[in-house]
């Protein structure tokens, strides 16, 4: 009885391993086929069925896809499209969306999510803050906050600077943290602002778990 159920073991295990592959391949056959289908019929109205040959109909839809491609990057009609709620998010380009290239380059931090939980972010800027005519005697902090694990993803929070705690950690050993922590830093290393006091350091940072 050991024996069959190893060898039905086995069996489940290549079922798993070929069943994706096998999906994959026959809805890529699927595509692709109606790609050439649809392309030779576009191409029917243009030249003859004797120059008709095989793959025409897939390379004709790559083509249009090259320059579709270029005309959304290059023109008007992407500034257009990307200004389209929704549906815009995947037509903006540069600073308009984050990328991982981008998020490596940001100042990561710790802030406080509620009065009890602390979360990793990136610091995007800081604001000044005016009541009236009156300087407010408190800045803003704009914070990334990745959704996981895509991390190109998130929402951003505007928070008052004394809840944020920069860090001087890398992107990346933040970035090894957000991933269920496959990899952690020896320690977190807390960072006062530029312009903020040793005293004023230590006591914020209290907050965020330093006791001495």
């Amino acid at each position: 009885m050991n024996f069959v159920k190893h060898q039905l073991g086995y069996l489940l295990l290549g079922l798993i391993f070929w069943l994706p592959i096998a999906i994959g391949i026959a809805v890529g056959s699927y595509i692709l086929g109606d790609l050439e289908k649809s392309g030779k019929n576009l191409l029917d109205f243009i030249l003859p069925d004797r120059f008709l040959y095989p793959g025409l109909g897939i390379l004709l839809w790559v083509i249009i896809l090259f320059v579709t491609g270029i005309i959304l990057r290059l023109t008007v009609v992407g500034k257009l499209l990307a200004a389209i709620p929704i549906v815009g998010i995947f037509f903006r380009t540069g600073e308009k969306v984050m990328t991982l290239d981008r998020l490596m380059h940001l100042a990561p931090c710790l802030f406080l999510y509620s009065p009890t939980c602390l979360s990793y972010g990136w610091i995007l800027s800081e604001e000044h803050v005016t009541i009236g005519e009156t300087k407010a005697p408190f800045k803003l902090v704009n914070v990334y906050y990745p959704n996981v694990p895509t991390l190109l993803t998130g929402q951003v929070f505007t928070v008052r600077r004394e809840t944020v705690m920069r860090l001087g950690n890398s992107s990346k050993e933040v970035i090894d943290i957000l991933l269920y922590s496959l990899r952690s830093p020896e320690d977190l290393k807390y960072l006062p602002w530029e312009d903020e006091t040793e005293e004023a350091f230590k006591e914020r940072a209290r907050r965020f778990g330093l006791n001495e």
